[in-house]
């Protein structure tokens, strides 16, 4: 039996020193980096929008509103307008439409025989009426036909707290004064009013008029002998440094105002709203 020679191996040359497989795998890896480079260069010049690339889903934005409610205007302080019912005469007055008389719309040298007195409200040929007389906010029924009427769109508001007078015409304020108005001891009266009467005024002090309302003072029962105290809006009587344009605590429950300012209400007619809060 014979044995086969065995051909011995070659000897190793420098340049095969890293076998041929590490080769193809630094090739391979070559051509992928070169590949993944292709694909980014491809998205970045022409998007996801290829044959081949994934459909977004559809998405709906729905855009959130917001509805702001806007509140109304507070009412107005003072009526847009105003029925006078102008009477005459000491006339009876009822507490409810068709009553019995309970009482007399009197005849003074403060009231005069004739007079304006707003109407609250109706009823069945009755007219509800503000009165003159004592207490503050006294009303009365009388009958539609014992009464002329008339309207106006003219109204005053003294508030006391921020110490300012506004006339109002249809609602809206108009003009806006300084006032003085009662101190501590002597408050200006709150409440429902009207304007009373119109007088000539007794010296320069309270020009150019002195507009008198129903407004008793709750303080003083009668003035200076006068057997009532109104509440009336006047001249400054001297005291027009002290009113300034911010108004001041200084009369005895009247309402002091500069006299070009007081003169600006002379077209409010008898029965007009007086509101002082």
């Amino acid at each position: 039996m014979t044995e086969s020679p065995v051909e011995p191996l070659p000897p190793r040359s420098r340049r095969s020193r890293h076998p041929s497989g590490a080769r193809t795998a630094t090739i391979v890896g070559a051509g992928l980096v070169i590949a993944v480079a292709l694909v980014v260069l491809a998205v970045n010049l022409f998007g996801s929008s290829g044959p081949n690339a994934p459909v977004a889903a559809a998405t709906t934005t729905t855009e959130a509103t917001t509805t702001t409610t806007v509140p109304p205007p507070p009412p107005s302080p003072v009526p847009a307008s105003t029925t006078i019912a102008t009477v005459s005469g000491p006339l009876p007055f009822s507490a409810q439409p068709g009553g019995p008389p309970v009482g007399t719309i009197p005849v003074g040298s403060w009231w005069g025989t004739v007079k304006q007195l707003p109407v609250v409200t109706t009823a069945d040929g009755w007219l509800q009426v503000r009165l003159p007389q004592r207490p503050n906010g006294l009303t009365g029924w009388i009958p539609a036909t014992s009464a002329t009427l008339s309207v106006t769109t003219y109204g005053i508001l003294v508030d006391v707290t921020n110490r300012r007078v506004r006339l109002y015409d249809s609602g809206q304020v108009v003009a806006d004064f300084p006032a003085g108005v009662g101190t501590a001891d002597d408050p200006t009266p709150l409440g429902q009013f009207y304007v009373m009467v119109v007088e000539k005024p007794p010296s320069a002090g309270y020009a150019p008029f002195v507009m008198g309302t129903n407004a008793h003072s709750e303080a003083i029962q009668s003035w200076e002998g006068s057997g009532d105290a109104f509440t009336a809006l006047h001249g400054p009587l001297g005291m027009d440094a002290a009113i300034g344009t911010t108004g001041a605590a200084i009369s005895h429950g009247c309402v002091r105002m500069h006299s070009a300012d007081l003169a600006q209400l002379a077209a409010v007619p008898l029965g007009a709203p007086v509101v002082i809060i």
